[in-house]
């Protein structure tokens, strides 16, 4: 079996500009605001470097820009901070780090010398990626589909210059997180995620918040689809945000016509039997027109797994930085090990749609269906419990959603036609609650009717008006 050598036992060196790298090093010393631009606008970071020399002194400018009371960040300064830290012989001295600062012209091209040495960073990770995969082809046990997914997992952190793996300072996460609060604090926002278009619904949450799994459940015939669809056209059309949809359960076909119907305000009903008057064609010719200009995505792949569900985000993110990510529905989705118990088979899926919203910083909803339970009980109304064949499904959760609608078991009796509740049983990082919804007469599209309050339990019912 023959393996291909790595560039340095092949005597080739990895892809690497030792020029650029004293470039960026000597126009930091010039001028220390360099440092802040290609670490914002570039993305440098130390182990971009080639040169170990170069590394440790990167860091020790890094490390002097950090400092409670930042000093400046010249050839003397730098010198005595690797001096402090024992490492100055090894960076190459006081005459090297002073060499570094005269061999540069100007530091007004600190960002070009910086992207030559991000560039040379990238390509050294793709050929370490690309080895690493092709060792791991000649002996993985499991399924292919898994190590292409795990290769191109690796090849999307590459490409989105990903740190998630690597540990921060506490320090550092909680600039970043003051420095959100006060623009939040400073701008009056109170919509920190992706919005549903329902009110009530954003007011409990704040929105769809990034890295959150969201699980949407109900019996069947409750309106889950419409909901779904109706946050998906919401986001993107009326807010502008990115939405990838993975329809199990609907086609294309269907979602499109739910989709015009939503915005022309027709029923489904007389689109797909061609009972469209006239006058009301310019409504549906509209509707196209804006559903066709947003960045809207549909898949209605009826056989999906969560390798090539969460490799075709990947891909979509790539291109479009999505705001949201929709499957409609999880139980439908094609367990990637047929040998487990279905239970296990939903924790795996579950888990792995958590790792895509934490991966790509995105909200991921998923719908799912309840358990026979609710309708062994007198009371209806769904239970965490109520989740059907996992309990992994709510450990996994940031923000579980029940919908519930009276007029299902009480068609005869029901003071709320046409209405829906949407319980908020778990929600991580906030309150819980309830919000009524209400089916629009003539289309299928959900509406705001009032908001309860929000509670740690059920609202009393004479809240109601």
């Amino acid at each position: 079996m023959a393996v291909s050598l790595p560039p340095e036992a092949a005597g080739q060196l990895p892809p690497q500009n030792m020029e650029a790298e004293s470039s960026v090093l000597g126009s930091i010393l010039l001028s220390d605001q360099a440092l802040d631009w290609i670490m914002v606008d570039v993305a440098l970071r130390a182990g971009d470097f080639y040169g170990e020399r170069h590394r440790l002194i990167f860091r020790a400018m890094q490390r002097l820009k950090e400092k409670p009371e930042p000093g400046a960040v010249d050839a003397l300064t730098v010198s005595e901070e690797l001096d402090r830290g024992r490492e100055l012989e090894e960076a190459g001295g006081a005459e090297y780090v002073h060499r570094l600062a005269s061999s540069v012209v100007s530091a007004g091209h600190a960002r070009q010398y910086a992207r030559i040495v991000k560039d040379h960073s990238v390509m050294r990770q793709l050929i370490r990626t690309t080895q690493e995969v092709q060792q791991q082809a000649y002996t993985f046990p499991g399924d292919p589909r898994e190590l292409v997914e795990r290769a191109e997992a690796a090849l999307f952190r590459i490409t989105n210059d990903d740190l998630s793996g690597e540990l921060r300072a506490i320090e550092e996460v909680l600039h970043d997180e003051l420095d959100k609060l006060e623009r939040i604090s400073r701008e009056g926002i109170s919509l920190t995620g992706t919005p549903t278009g329902f009110k009530e619904l954003d007011e409990i949450t704040g929105g769809l918040q990034p890295g959150n799994l969201i699980v949407i459940a109900a019996r069947p015939s409750m309106g889950k689809s419409a909901l779904v669809t109706n946050i998906a056209e919401n986001a993107a059309l009326d807010h502008g945000r990115p939405v990838a949809l993975f329809s199990l359960e609907m086609s294309e076909t269907e979602l499109a016509q739910r989709f015009i119907g939503s915005q022309a305000k027709l029923s489904g009903d007389e689109l797909r039997k061609g009972r469209v008057k006239p006058d009301r064609w310019p409504k549906v010719i509209k509707a196209t027109q804006k559903l066709a200009a947003s960045p809207l995505y549909v898949d209605d792949s009826s056989d999906i797994g969560i390798l090539e569900l969460r490799a075709k985000a990947r891909r979509l993110h790539s291109r479009q930085p999505l705001g949201l990510v929709i499957v409609d529905y999880l139980q439908l989705m094609r367990p990637e090990d047929s040998r487990t118990n279905r239970v296990e088979q939903i924790g795996q899926i579950s888990r792995g749609l958590k790792i895509l919203a934490r991966e790509l910083q995105i909200p991921v909803i998923a719908v799912s269906q309840l358990s026979r339970a609710v309708e062994a009980r007198p009371d209806k109304r769904p239970l965490l419990s109520d989740l059907r064949e996992s309990g992994q499904i709510e450990q996994d959760a940031d923000l579980v959603v029940f919908i519930y609608r009276d007029e299902y078991y009480n068609p005869q009796d029901t003071e709320r036609p046409g209405e829906a509740d949407l319980i908020v049983a778990k929600h991580r990082n906030g309150p819980v609650g309830e919000v009524a919804l209400t089916f629009l007469a003539r289309y299928p599209k959900f509406a705001n009717l009032y908001r309860e309050r929000a509670l740690d339990g059920p609202p009393p019912r004479d809240d109601l008006p």
